[in-house]
């Protein structure tokens, strides 16, 4: 039987998705695992072009975007494998995070899913990786702010549980959609995603449904890199709506019957912050602009440490886009600790890593052990001279 399937929905986000698919490779060696791409009607031509490369992924292409949930549904009904990981596009996972999750499940007959060690492209934890049920107090604490306020409270701050140790295996209520990995049989007990939800809500109505199956959601620290943002416009009005009514409808689906006096402040506060955000983008206009971009990109300094044979390469890119860059070949020191062991690394805004000499798992290792406040890690991939970061492919 098959390890694993792992499903993923794309729209547009071709090379985030192609290192996505690259990461999985690396970590599917030795293992039964089978990708699972289903395409909401993509423009870039993603599943053409992606399709020569990973002869061992299956494509599903819809005509229309059909949304996370739909597409995700799709996956799951001719997935074969004894654990199901639903992954975004815009991720990539270590050599090791694969074995990692089927080691933990195997281990714990009472898990029914879990969720993983997600790193922002600065190596700063993404506190999303865990979550509480955002029942009506702890929403209400979120949207008012005193979540902010008592971040480490357990009454305060469930909605992220900062109490829990970030490198500790702990139960937790909800897991992130970008990363779920989900044993079958608790799968086929709680049903499939609720496909009321067009974007955004599903993992939390998921996360709640696989909890009422009698097993247990945990959170492992094993590591991925979350772009977080990049498969969706999250300046649009349309992120804003989509967004906040799933709040709705999982508030309305799980907590219809609390007293009317508790659940009004707290779907007036999700009216709030919608009418005010929508406010926010339009007095901002549009920010998504290519050119505006990579005017943004151009006032950081790159450091480039790779294969001498590499490093013409990645210039003439630099050259063509006006960026700034140093490029290093790597010492033992720096093959070891990564850029830490660089004099001044702190100047540079990212580093990019020639994914020929390093692993995935060693690039996410320097950013979780370093200073966050530093750079922020790039990719960059010989095959496809292409380098990737958290705002623009170069």
């Amino acid at each position: 039987m098959t390890d694993l399937s792992i499903i993923i929905v794309n729209y547009n986000v071709r090379p985030y998705l192609e290192q996505c698919l690259d990461s999985i490779r690396k970590s599917a060696q030795g293992l039964e695992v089978e990708t699972i791409v289903v395409d909401n009607n993509s423009s870039d031509g993603s599943v053409a072009c992606l399709k020569e490369r990973f002869t061992d992924v299956v494509f599903i292409e819809n005509n229309t975007n059909c949304g996370f949930a739909k597409a995700n549904n799709q996956g799951i009904k001719i997935a074969k494998g004894r654990y199901v990981m639903l992954l975004n596009p815009d991720t990539v996972i270590t050599e090791s995070t694969i074995s990692d999750c089927i080691r933990f499940m195997d281990e714990h007959d009472d898990a029914g899913a879990l969720g993983v060690k997600m790193l922002k492209s600065d190596g700063s934890f993404a506190y999303e990786s865990r979550r509480g049920i955002p029942t009506p107090f702890v929403a209400f604490c979120k949207m008012s702010g005193l979540g902010t306020l008592f971040p480490n409270s357990r009454t305060f701050g469930r909605y992220y549980m900062r109490y829990l140790d970030i490198d500790s295996a702990e139960r937790i209520d909800i897991i992130s959609g970008a990363c779920m990995f989900i044993r079958r049989s608790t799968l086929d007990k709680s049903g499939m995603l609720d496909e009321d939800f067009f974007m955004y809500g599903e993992d939390i109505d998921l996360s709640y449904r696989l909890l009422q199956t009698g097993k247990h959601n945990y959170y492992l620290p094993t590591r991925i890199l979350h772009y977080k943002g990049e498969s969706t416009q999250k300046s649009s009005y349309r992120y804003v709506y989509n967004f906040y009514n799933a709040m709705l409808i999982f508030f309305r689906k799980h907590f219809s019957n609390y007293n009317f006096l508790i659940s009004l402040p707290i779907k007036a506060a999700i009216f709030v912050k919608a009418f005010m955000a929508y406010m926010s983008n339009l007095m901002r206009g549009k920010h998504n602009d290519k050119e505006e971009k990579l005017g943004f990109m151009r006032q950081f300094l790159f450091l480039f440490i790779g294969s001498p044979d590499n490093i013409s390469d990645v210039e003439k890119i630099a050259s063509e886009y006006g960026l700034q860059l140093t490029a290093l070949p790597p010492t033992d020191d720096i093959l070891l600790k990564g850029h830490a062991s660089v004099a001044n690394h702190q100047q540079y805004g990212y580093i990019i890593y020639d994914t020929s000499l390093f692993t995935y798992g060693d690039i996410l290792r320097y950013f979780d052990t370093a200073d966050h406040h530093g750079p922020k890690m790039a990719f960059y991939h010989p095959e496809q001279k292409s380098i990737i970061t958290d705002n623009y492919v170069f």
